[in-house]
């Protein structure tokens, strides 16, 4: 059977996020033929994208008053009816499906979305899941279908595998991306460069997303918050070359050389370099982007860059100075620490709490 052109082009429409189109699309064709059953399975789909489900039921009743075995409009059916809140429905839907083509994956999907209404059964929204991936390997939604059902059974591992194996078919699908920068953001053992590198690829490829925005500017904070550590270390490293607080009866005698000035500065240099500047210049530009977007933004953003400015322009001036006594390097030293790590120290302590 050829499929009617209007039904293609408004399933393209669909394919584009532009359901409001496709539903018109599909009412002209529907004005046409009032019984075309693609056409109302389509329209059952575009009512499940919108989230109008009572549509999508509405629709499937159309095309099951016609032909009780349709098995395109049973399985939108079912997740039509458990949306609504009637589950025992949505499983008889998905079971009819299943009746009618037992050897495709997107019945026994649409059963484990069906099953997950039930918390005593939710080991069955595995089985069936597990039941789509193996008719269906190759198909990202039905290992998204495994991976719902891992999350209600608190299944990490299971997780985990469903979203590498979609973004193995697919390295683009947004849902993919999103759930494993989620999962990276989550595991200690990932540097936050990385974190933040899996939060923008899953916002190039789904640049609406709240969430994705959200944990990128989160990651950007931290590590924007890691730079104060630098600047402290260049406090210190001026201190002790300068010999600010000696010993009794070993004190350096200042002015200190300009080389051993020069090797402190430099030190401060080299900290920064491979600290800061060399990992900033490695980040993919979207996540750059970020930094500076949210430098602009927020105010915290800006206190926590400004404070490791200001830290590390006292350890520079305690040792680019040649100062002649300790006094005014020692008051440049605590200005450049104490702010710095009571305000370090005071957001640990909230963030505990």
């Amino acid at each position: 059977m050829v499929e009617n052109a209007l039904v293609a082009r408004a399933a393209a429409l669909m394919e584009l996020g532009r359901n409001d189109e496709a539903k018109e699309v599909l009412g002209r064709r529907l004005a046409e033929d009032p019984d075309d059953r693609d056409a109302l399975v389509t329209l059952a789909r575009c009512h499940l994208n919108a989230r109008t489900f009572q549509g999508t039921v509405d629709a499937t009743d159309r095309v099951l008053a016609q032909d009780p075995d349709d098995y395109g409009a049973l399985v939108v059916r079912t997740y039509g009816l458990r949306r609504l809140g009637r589950p025992e429905e949505a499983e008889s839907a998905a079971r009819a499906a299943i009746r009618v083509s037992p050897e495709s994956w997107r019945g026994h999907a649409a059963l484990s979305e069906a099953v997950g209404a039930y918390r005593p059964r939710w080991p069955e929204t595995l089985e069936a899941a597990a039941h789509a991936v193996r008719l269906a390997p190759e198909e990202p939604f039905a290992h998204y279908t495994m991976w719902k059902a891992a999350l209600l059974n608190g299944r990490g591992d299971i997780r985990r595998q469903a979203v590498l194996a979609t973004l193995r078919i697919d390295p683009d699908d947004a849902w993919a991306l999103e759930e494993h920068a989620a999962l990276q953001a989550a595991d200690p053992s990932k540097k936050l460069p990385e974190v933040a590198d899996g939060y923008a690829t899953a916002l190039a490829a789904d640049p609406s997303s709240r969430s994705l925005r959200s944990g990128l500017d989160r990651t950007v904070f931290r590590m924007l918050r890691g730079t104060r550590w630098i600047a402290l270390l260049c406090v210190v490293l001026a201190g002790v070359a300068v010999d600010l607080f000696p010993a009794d009866g070993e004190a350096k005698e200042l002015p200190l050389p300009i080389g051993t000035r020069l090797y402190a500065i430099a030190l401060m240099g080299v900290a920064w370099g491979f600290g800061a500047w060399r990992r900033y210049r490695r980040l993919r530009t979207g996540v750059r982007l970020s930094v500076r977007s949210l430098v602009r933004r927020e105010f915290w953003a800006r206190l926590v860059l400004g404070q490791a400015v200001w830290s590390t322009l006292c350890g520079l001036l305690v040792a680019a100075v040649p100062w002649t006594d300790r006094g005014i390097p020692q008051a440049l030293f605590w200005a450049g620490l104490i702010p710095t790590l009571l305000t370090i120290w005071f957001e640990r302590a909230a963030l505990r709490s």
